[in-house]
């Protein structure tokens, strides 16, 4: 990677096409090949209108489950089919795709997993029998990889496919190298390779994706409560600022679930928090509305780069 202390004259990424990495290529690519039309499990965030407007593109029809109390009902403007339904009813949701003929589904958008825990949790969120089955007797753990594994192997059972869910958005992946107008100081650097390791072996353990460092110190780790909490403690911690989050992949992810996002709504997050600059894994991490987020860290004078697979030099 090259040295992320020189602020180098990269293309703008507001007006350029972020490159499609080598390896995903054929994945994001529309080749005509695709049959029938392709299942979309939606949960909150912009993601899942990326994904269906990705598939439009490439003549490709939606059918769309999409989660109550999470997915956008303006979501449903993009697909072909609409049925809304609860997050713990996956029996159901493979009989609806089975009779509409989809043999591929893809998941987008998140979900609280907190809620899993939450009080009454039986009588809130109605599982059928086979989401009680998973959940509670076939699972060995509750991580997030675990059960994302199973539910697709239960998809694989009933002859459908799940797909990686960044197949029709490859455009929206983070290009390498520093994408503000400020640069990273030696400092910065130092939190970045002290981090970046870090970051990775929690991925790898499947506990979370991001760290907050400072000073070669770490401030917080992520784990069941998602990004956004993390920031906020990150920023009671280090109320003085001058942080760096790192969001990673994990070592061997499975790009079918899970893959790291950010947006426009995690810079004023980090601004409202104090830090001081985000570095997300290029080629592997999803940035929604990228211009925007670009538009944002530069106002308040916050670092954005996109890290090399190798990691930090």
């Amino acid at each position: 990677m090259s040295d992320l202390s020189r602020h180098a004259p990269l293309p703008d990424p507001r007006s350029h096409p972020t490159p499609v990495p080598p390896e995903r290529s054929v994945a994001g690519r529309c080749d005509g090949g695709e049959q029938g039309p392709l299942g979309l499990i939606a949960g909150a965030g912009r993601f899942p209108f990326l994904v269906a407007e990705g598939a439009r593109r490439c003549g490709v029809a939606v059918s769309l489950i999409a989660l109550r109390g999470l997915a956008d009902p303006a979501l449903a403007q993009l697909a072909d089919e609409v049925c809304w339904s609860g997050l713990a009813r996956l029996g159901g949701w493979i009989r609806r795709l089975k009779r509409r003929g989809v043999t591929r589904v893809v998941l987008a958008g998140y979900v609280r997993k907190s809620a899993m825990y939450g009080r009454f949790r039986l009588l809130h969120h109605l599982p059928d029998w086979t989401s009680i089955r998973l959940w509670f007797f076939s699972l060995r753990d509750k991580r997030n990889d675990t059960i994302l594994s199973r539910v697709a192997d239960e998809f694989a059972r009933h002859g459908i496919t799940m797909e990686d869910c960044i197949k029709y958005t490859p455009e929206h992946l983070a290009p390498e190298g520093v994408l503000t107008r400020r640069a990273p100081d030696a400092a910065h650097l130092a939190d970045l390779r002290f981090g970046w390791p870090l970051a990775k072996e929690l991925g790898r353990l499947d506990i979370g994706q991001c760290v907050a460092v400072k000073e070669t110190e770490v401030i917080a780790v992520e784990a069941i409560e998602g990004t956004d909490r993390m920031i906020e403690r990150a920023g009671a911690l280090c109320p003085r600022g001058g942080w760096t989050l790192i969001k990673t992949a994990k070592p061997n992810q499975d790009l079918r679930f899970d893959v790291p996002t950010v947006g426009p709504d995690t810079i004023t997050r980090l601004v409202k928090h104090r830090a001081a600059m985000l570095a997300v894994e290029a080629g592997r991490t999803l940035m929604i509305d990228r211009a925007a987020m670009i538009e944002a860290a530069d106002r308040a004078g916050l670092i954005l780069i996109g890290v090399g697979a190798e990691g930090p030099r």
